[in-house]
């Protein structure tokens, strides 16, 4: 029965990912109907892209989220996150200037940071020790049918134009209420709760605890993990936060694609995303050696790069990428973040550590995403390319060396191993 009830609870909570990524996938899928209808030059379609979901928005609200998140409880976020979400896509939906829509994408990006370091903290902190993976894979699951969604709506709803573009962000407003609702439901993390009541022995017998935030950065085990997981995702990211929100615009600039043919094929490499993760990260990845598990991902990736910026952008370079990426998503940089984050770092300051990491990816992002379309029109797609391939190899070098094996440890047994040692 607790199985089946923390499954419950993984679920509602991994909604929130689907929200997430469908949004930052939404704005993508329509960039080029807003930048058309409000007559958009690079700058501006760069700062949509920087202050959003996929960059400084996002980085705000994670850092605020981790912090509360550790402070006041897991389920505190769920009580407030997704009302912020919805004010956020509900301007997106019906904006008209340039000023609404990108206080729509900020809005909407707090909304998605702050909920990020609540969420994988929390399906890992109530997973059974011998499933976090798994467990920690339906959140990724939920974070790849999201764009999957947002995209195939956006081919389906071509003909409306940019009509099309709004009643995608309408459905995730639908979804976040129904969400909402659900996320009302849960009960509060026993391990955070459990970490609370030992917190407040310790102030009642008089023992001054150590500040948390110090600790972070003091300890030789979290300096260990942060080195790891900024080093992987924050370079794995600079290449997935491009893509996310500007692949669909690449494909129809660079490949000459239609916008209809730009996002089905976006669609189709998140599919493959969702398919990968459900066979391969959440099937295995409590079964078999998650380092090279990661290391084939990151290779995977490395190639689809190379033959998507050395090739000539034809159609079987597309497919090739497509499929070697979209694969490769599934088991790569980002499941293994979410689980890592939450099993490398003590309960007092899991969630906090959670937002720091991502709050400094998506400022990675954010930063890159005002430089992209610039930097494609200047330097030309083959040079980029070779960039991003860059960003890649750094990511695979220090995960294929400072991998952890936890498959199996309760979080309890990890934090004595590192801390103690």
């Amino acid at each position: 029965m607790a199985g089946k009830k923390g499954m419950k609870s993984t679920i509602t909570v991994a909604m929130s990912n689907y929200l997430e990524a469908g949004s930052i996938v939404a704005g993508a899928g329509g960039l080029t109907l807003w930048m058309e209808y409000l007559n958009l030059d690079d700058f501006k379609l760069g700062l949509l892209g920087a202050l959003s979901a996929n960059g400084f928005g996002a980085a705000i609200g994670a850092l605020i989220g981790g912090i509360l998140v550790d402070k006041f409880g897991r389920k505190l976020i769920y009580k407030y996150d997704l009302l912020v979400y919805m004010l956020g896509v509900l301007l997106i939906t019906f904006s008209f200037n340039f000023p609404m829509l990108l206080i729509g994408y900020i809005i909407t990006g707090i909304a998605v940071g702050a909920a990020i370091p609540a969420a994988w903290t929390y399906i890992a902190e109530e997973a059974p020790d011998n499933e976090r993976a798994a467990r920690v894979g339906f959140g990724q699951l939920a974070w790849s049918i999201g764009p999957a969604v947002s995209l195939l709506l956006s081919v389906a709803l071509a003909p409306l134009g940019l009509l099309g573009s709004r009643i995608i962000f309408a459905q995730l407003f639908v979804i976040a209420l129904i969400t909402w609702m659900l996320q009302q439901q849960i009960n509060e993390s026993t391990i955070w709760e459990e970490e609370k009541q030992k917190e407040a022995k310790m102030k009642a017998s008089g023992q001054k605890a150590e500040n948390p935030i110090k600790e972070l950065f003091t300890i030789k085990a979290n300096r260990q993990a942060i080195t790891l997981l900024l080093g992987i995702y924050v370079f794995w990211n600079l290449v997935a936060g491009v893509m996310g929100y500007f692949m669909p615009y690449i494909y129809e600039t660079v490949g000459g694609l239609s916008a209809a043919q730009a996002n089905l094929l976006q669609a189709f490499l998140w599919v493959l995303t969702v398919a990968s993760t459900y066979f391969v990260f959440i099937k295995l990845g409590d079964k078999v050696s998650r380092k090279a598990l990661y290391t084939v991902g990151a290779a995977m990736g490395i190639i689809a790069w190379a033959v998507l910026s050395l090739g000539s952008m034809g159609y079987s370079e597309l497919f090739i990428f497509v499929i070697l990426w979209g694969v490769a998503a599934g088991f790569g940089a980002q499941a293994f973040y979410g689980l890592w984050a939450s099993e490398l770092f003590h309960t007092k300051y899991r969630a906090k550590a959670q937002g720091f990491l991502f709050c400094i990816a998506r400022i990675a992002v954010g930063l890159i995403s005002l430089a992209v379309p610039t930097m494609i029109s200047l330097l030309g797609f083959k040079i980029s390319g070779l960039i991003m391939i860059g960003f890649l190899v750094i990511a695979a070098v220090i995960g294929f060396v400072m991998a952890p094996e936890t498959r199996g440890k309760s979080l309890k047994q990890i934090e004595q191993e590192r801390y103690s040692a």
